[in-house]
């Protein structure tokens, strides 16, 4: 541990909270009538939730299960609401609404902390931003931290199981026993990620120097987000971590590992974009998966084509790749887990944006900023007609462009079209252009 210093939002229904709800009620119900009746009420199983961890570096993630994060209850959420939670933009590139928008939640920081924490979030984000395809597209995020003031400075099970701090979402190692993974209270993380303007992506930072994460990927939020990625704040490694967790929840893609035991797939044909239990000519031949990548050159190493084992499983499944972030965490995605991200970046944010709104009348010398990927392709038109010497560029005025003054109304409109060779699949290029329109008033 480094320090000893003391001491309206995107809603999603959560079909998984209403079931719990659900069973919750009809367990409640079905107590009641047994002790009317006289009887012992059977006991109630304890909730759970799979979780994915790290036990080195260099290995291969592990899955286990770990007992569910207990309800708050009421007098906790109005704590949390009514106290702490302060938001503070670390990057900002747009509105909420055309970005995707990160929040990292701090847990072992006290109040004299905070500081602290956002020179960790900048640190933490720079990693994350630093891998493809992250790097090409860190124009489409916002991020955002959210304060969570712990009463003790660190996080439990640091450095010895033994060690208990009290700490806001009650980070600790030797979850489960395993001394790596680093759990939290996911219903004390909704609780303060619902502060942030909005939540696509969350991410936890524990104030620590161990190596240790987790990955909750099992989860829907009311906030928006699915699923929430634990990290150390200051452990070097941790961020690849964040980063394996963020291929689940916005590539939707699934382990590329199996467990070095014995087992055959024999299910249906997965629905992630990275596991098919067809070979290479099998895709090629019924245009399948990630047919289209076949035998290109991959940034994680070699060719892709049909390497068996993953999901678990050591047969009967077959990965894109031999050795992909997927797989090992420090590798880059594969080409088409490259492509399944871009995929999750588009799913919330758009390639082209602007703080100008569209809905008001500019005049001829008002100044238009918009932004857009490096990737992409920008094209300025005047009435329809492309004013070829702007294109590309981020900023213009429409008297300059061309708009002349002779007391009619007339239009300004940016194209958008991102021209990335990492995109092969027609149906995710639709997603890749968009335009924006400005009245000129007269």
């Amino acid at each position: 541990m480094r320090r000893n210093t003391s001491g309206q939002h995107r809603r999603r229904t959560s079909i998984r909270t209403a079931v719990s709800v659900g069973i919750a009620a009809a367990a409640v119900a079905a107590t009641a009538a047994a002790a009317t009746a006289g009887a012992t009420p059977a006991p109630q199983a304890q909730r759970t939730q799979h979780v994915e961890y790290f036990n080195g570096t260099d290995g291969h993630p592990r899955q286990t299960t770990v007992p569910a994060s207990k309800p708050l209850a009421p007098s906790e959420k109005s704590a949390i609401a009514a106290g702490d939670g302060d938001v503070t933009s670390i990057v900002k590139n747009g509105t909420v609404g055309t970005k995707l928008d990160v929040v990292f939640i701090g847990d072992g920081y006290t109040a004299a902390q905070q500081e602290d924490f956002h020179s960790d979030v900048r640190a933490k984000w720079a990693k994350i931003s630093a891998v493809e395809p992250y790097t090409t597209y860190r124009g489409l995020f916002n991020v955002w931290a959210v304060d969570a003031v712990s009463n003790e400075s660190g996080v439990s099970g640091d450095p010895t199981k033994d060690v208990v701090r009290d700490t806001a979402l009650d980070s600790a190692f030797f979850c489960d026993n395993t001394e790596r993974l680093l759990c939290v209270d996911t219903g004390k993380v909704e609780s303060y990620a619902s502060k942030a303007p909005a939540a696509d992506l969350v991410v936890v930072l524990s104030n620590s120097t161990k190596y240790g994460g987790a990955g909750y990927n099992d989860i829907s939020s009311q906030v928006g987000y699915d699923g929430i990625a634990t990290a150390s704040s200051d452990n070097d490694q941790s961020d690849q971590i964040a980063v394996h967790e963020t291929g689940h929840s916005l590539g939707k893609l699934a382990d590329e590992y199996d467990y070095g035991q014995s087992g055959t797939y024999s299910g249906p044909e997965p629905a992630q974009a990275n596991l098919t239990k067809l070979s290479a000519d099998q895709m090629t031949a019924q245009q399948q998966k990630w047919y289209r990548w076949i035998g290109q050159q991959s940034p994680d190493g070699g060719a892709v084509g049909a390497f068996e084992g993953g999901g678990y499983y050591q047969y009967g499944l077959n990965r894109p790749t031999d050795n992909s972030m997927m797989r090992t965490l420090g590798r880059e995605f594969n080409l088409p887990g490259r492509e399944a991200m871009i995929a999750g970046f588009y799913r919330y944010a758009s390639v082209l944006s602007s703080p100008v709104s569209t809905h008001h009348a500019v005049n001829r010398g008002t100044r238009i900023r918009v932004t857009a990927p490096a990737s992409a392709q920008l094209k300025w038109y005047v009435d329809g007609r492309e004013r070829k010497a702007a294109r590309g560029s981020s900023t213009v005025v429409p008297r300059t462009l061309g708009v002349p003054a002779d007391g009619r109304p007339h239009t300004v409109t940016a194209r958008a079209t991102d021209r990335t060779k990492a995109v092969r699949d027609p149906a995710l290029r639709k997603l890749l252009s968009r335009s924006l329109s400005w009245r000129v008033a007269p």
